[in-house]
């Protein structure tokens, strides 16, 4: 399994992701994403002062699992996480990349103080078939 393998396995499997990230507290948090990938990494759009990006400041280790469909195919990926507020990367993202609009969650737009991108660098993956019964294919970096 090559990583171009786990990207089209997550897409086929479902937009929503759920992401894990742990605060400074030591506690994990789970939320639903919509991510979007651009070459080698997922991207998610999320708020500049949201539980994620807490999180992510204290330990940029987190986890994602792409909802498992009615056949129990499922897709799990872990890696390193990077918080970007910066001007130039919130209107590079802004358009084209994701399949929903931006706009309905910070109508402020790029320029917004409250938007915020979140970047992943995938460290490895596991695609299971049947809830794992039917297979399993893992994905490391090198």
């Amino acid at each position: 399994m090559n990583l171009d393998d786990v990207k089209a396995e997550a897409t086929r499997l479902s937009h929503w992701a759920h992401i894990a990230t742990v605060g400074a507290d030591n506690k994990p948090d789970v939320v639903p994403v919509w991510p979007a990938w651009e070459g080698g990494t997922v991207w998610i759009s999320t708020g500049a002062k949201s539980v994620k990006v807490r999180n992510i400041a204290a330990n940029p280790a987190v986890a994602m699992h792409w909802q498992v469909d009615a056949s129990g195919d499922g897709v799990m990926l872990w890696g390193t996480a990077t918080v970007y507020t910066d001007i130039e990367t919130k209107r590079r993202l802004w358009t084209g990349l994701f399949d929903y609009d931006l706009n309905d969650f910070v109508p402020d737009g790029p320029e917004s103080p409250e938007a915020a991108f979140v970047a992943i660098a995938p460290d490895r993956a596991l695609a299971l078939k049947q809830y794992g019964m039917a297979g399993r294919d893992t994905w490391r970096r090198s």
